[in-house]
């Protein structure tokens, strides 16, 4: 097989198994799920950092991707902020434990595994400030509220998230409500960019009367 389909196939082992036993999984478990010795699993990704790193590739890239479709989603801005809060939380609640891996460290982990979301989270900031700057009539400190909005619903949503994956202490579509009535005030009285409304069909062209007949 080639390398970047074994690849694939390593990292799908290293998923079920970090799903399974959580952010501690080892190489060990990682090459038994997937049929090999260790010394060829380190030669696919160099040490244990390495898998996390390609994992890190994986998840934050997917996650990032979808973040970017649902802010790109033709909704009305409510159903586009309850769409995005839900792209999120769907996306850390369908591989918890990956996230585990990602946002919390082990004691005493020097690879810092558990820092491995925050670029992604720095991308998604960016997203939401443009989406923000370029969809909502904000006026003059447009850029500054744009821009603080994007950091501050990014780690709003990071922390909540954290917390409700922890504890469930309600559904994913209540947890999306709720956060959602926080931040629709503010943007609920803030006007539509000409550029962002939305636009329907174009309207038929009138047809000239049939000549009436002899």
């Amino acid at each position: 097989m080639s390398p970047e389909p074994r690849r694939e196939q390593l990292l799908n082992a290293a998923d079920r198994v970090v799903q399974r036993d959580g952010p501690g999984a080892s190489m060990n478990a990682i090459a038994a799920e997937a049929g090999i010795t260790k010394p060829i699993l380190y030669r696919h990704f160099g040490d244990r950092n390495g898998l996390i790193r390609a994992l890190t590739e994986r998840h934050t890239g997917g996650l990032l991707a979808a973040v970017r479709a649902a802010l790109a989603e033709p909704l009305e801005r409510r159903d586009r902020v309850e769409h995005v809060l839900d792209t999120y939380l769907a996306g850390i609640e369908s591989r918890p434990q990956v996230y585990r891996l990602l946002t919390h460290p082990e004691p005493g982990d020097p690879s810092g595994a558990g820092n491995a979301l925050a670029p992604a989270l720095k991308q998604i900031a960016e997203e939401i400030t443009r989406a923000v700057a370029g969809q909502v009539d904000l006026g003059a400190d447009r850029e500054l509220l744009a821009e603080a909005w994007g950091r501050g619903i990014t780690g709003m949503v990071l922390a909540a998230g954290d917390w409700w994956l922890e504890s469930k202490p309600c559904s994913r579509a209540r947890m999306v409500q709720a956060l959602a009535d926080l931040l629709w005030g503010r943007l609920a009285a803030a006007g539509d960019l000409p550029s962002a409304l939305p636009t329907g069909p174009a309207a038929p062209e009138p047809t000239a009367p049939e000549p009436a007949g002899d």
